[in-house]
């Protein structure tokens, strides 16, 4: 066979690509319909610069999803196929059977494994770890920061003096010191899973408990069904066969791979105390609105003052910040697995991609630009919905 021309590799990724388009224009065609009734989310498709970076980032997440269901990829990220080290992008699989995809779209890598299966499996790490970190970490910093901006006194200060004495360190020596092997052997990232992954479940229970308090079989009810599956999980998580942590034995059945743990506590610990200091000084602002003295006027309790009152009305800054943080939370990951930190080595993730890639780049460029070009597009992507976001929010 014949090596694909320019117009024959971009045709082939974008047949390739065909369930991720009927998803984002079936996504996109729903949303513009309804979008008068989705609140901030429909009012985003009223800002051009909001679509595009919705549309950008929603590509990724259809990738994502479609990818671990190897719906989209071509190969076996991780197989490698003799004869193909370091080929051109549209260059035909040698030896290649019924039912293999012809070419390397993207070429392969000095490891002979197809760079377009990568990228696109790659996208499944990050959009499994970035989003759902921030959100871990914004449980944390939403269930203190509250708090410490509501009461203020010593626990305020006690707080800030932890927080800020995280933020001292630089980031990316943070994230090193967490993910290094001896570090990680002491059980240390273990320890802070058990601290921090709790606070989801606090965060629920009291939220639940403040809304439903007046309503006892309700409040069972709801507590019953949110907390028992979080609790399973946290128990589950935390475990780990062969460590000091290992409670559940054969019974456990989740068990993420190597490395994904101590990277999802770090990003989690990393980003917490900045969250907490966003909603600490949110706190302290909207506390002296007078929705919230007629509020205490009424006999609510301080939490549900907190949750029901000064929280929703500080989701605009919130919502605006967690998708910038997703992106910042994407490069670090990036840069971990640039570094061969914290990740499994054949990982597919885009930072590790790029790393091998860039030990040739005298050469070839076609191993390290499409992981680069992804992570750059996902980050763009993010920046451009809260652009949109902080525009649309601005308006209510």
């Amino acid at each position: 066979m014949e090596p694909l021309s320019w117009g024959g590799i971009f045709a082939g990724m974008f047949v390739q690509l065909i369930p991720v388009w009927i998803a984002l224009i079936v996504t996109f065609t729903v949303s513009i319909y309804y979008k008068r009734k989705l609140g901030l989310y429909g009012k985003l498709f009223d800002s051009t610069i909001g679509m595009i970076g919705f549309a950008l980032v929603m590509f990724w997440v259809f990738v994502a999803a479609l990818g671990s269901m190897d719906m989209i990829l071509t190969h076996d990220p991780l197989g490698q196929v003799s004869g193909m080290k370091n080929k051109l992008p549209g260059t035909p699989l040698r030896g290649a059977q019924d039912g293999d995809y012809a070419h390397y779209l993207l070429g392969g890598d000095n490891l002979a494994r197809d760079i377009f299966s990568r990228v696109m499996s790659g996208a499944t790490i990050v959009i499994l770890i970035a989003p759902l970190a921030t959100l871990f970490a914004y449980m944390v910093g939403i269930t203190l920061g509250l708090p410490a901006g509501y009461f203020g006194g010593k626990f305020d200060t006690l707080l800030s003096f932890v927080a800020n004495l995280v933020l001292a360190f630089p980031v990316i020596l943070l994230f090193y010191l967490l993910v290094t092997p001896e570090i990680v052997n002491t059980g240390l990232p273990q320890y802070m899973a058990i601290v921090l992954f709790f606070f989801p479940l606090i965060f629920f229970s009291v939220l639940i408990n403040t809304r439903l308090k007046q309503q006892p079989q309700k409040n069972v009810i709801w507590l019953c069904a949110v907390l028992i599956p979080l609790a399973v999980m946290y128990v589950v998580t935390i475990n780990a066969p062969s460590t000091k942590i290992d409670i559940l034995g054969s019974l456990d059945f989740f068990n993420p791979a190597a490395g994904i743990l101590v990277v999802f506590v770090s990003v989690v610990f990393v980003n917490s105390p900045t969250v907490f200091r966003i909603v600490r000084g949110l706190t302290l602002d909207i506390k002296q609105r007078d929705y919230v003295a007629a509020a205490q006027t009424r006999g609510e309790g301080p939490w549900y003052i907190m949750l029901w009152e000064i929280l929703p009305n500080a989701r605009g800054p919130l919502i605006v910040d967690f998708c910038l943080r997703i992106g910042y939370t994407t490069i670090l990951l990036g840069t971990l697995g640039f570094f061969g930190l914290g990740l499994p080595p054949e990982s597919p993730d885009w930072g590790s991609t790029i790393n091998d890639g860039r030990k040739l780049l005298s050469i070839y460029l076609h191993p390290a630009l499409p992981p680069a070009f992804a992570l750059l597009s996902l980050v763009l992507g993010l920046n451009l919905l809260a652009d949109g976001l902080r525009e649309e929010s601005l308006r209510d």
